[in-house]
């Protein structure tokens, strides 16, 4: 498979709407895990491939969609460690951000906590 095939390929996931406060202000994401990320993390390799660089901090453009939302962004790559474990040592588990918007909160009438379904086109 090569980028061209894998662009426009979808993916959807459901999690957790997270709050998160950090020092210049709060955001609100989504963690994308599972089958969802793999199929991400594909993606970013065979970019990384074809055009022998990566995106800004690893990051893969989409088209994002929650309910009736849809929006342009990208998720970015965040390594979780798996819980120590002799079959767990020197591996990590790979888990993608996507921020949400105030804007497509309202508008889809979510909060943290929520569970969201978001379906992903990736770019």
């Amino acid at each position: 498979m090569t980028l061209r095939q894998a662009q426009g390929e979808r993916v959807s996931h459901t999690a957790p709407l997270t709050r998160w406060q950090g020092d210049r202000g709060t955001w609100h994401l989504l963690v994308i895990t599972g089958e969802a990320a793999e199929t991400i993390a594909m993606h970013a390799r065979l970019y990384r491939l074809e055009y022998g660089r990566q995106r800004g901090f690893g990051s893969v453009k989409v088209m994002a969609r929650i309910g009736d939302t849809e929006w342009k962004s990208s998720v970015f790559p965040q390594k979780e460690s798996l819980p120590s474990s002799s079959e767990a040592i020197g591996r990590q588990r790979r888990e993608w951000i996507l921020l949400v918007s105030r804007k497509v909160m309202r508008a889809e009438d979510i909060v943290a906590g929520d569970q969201v379904c978001v379906e992903l086109e990736l770019l």
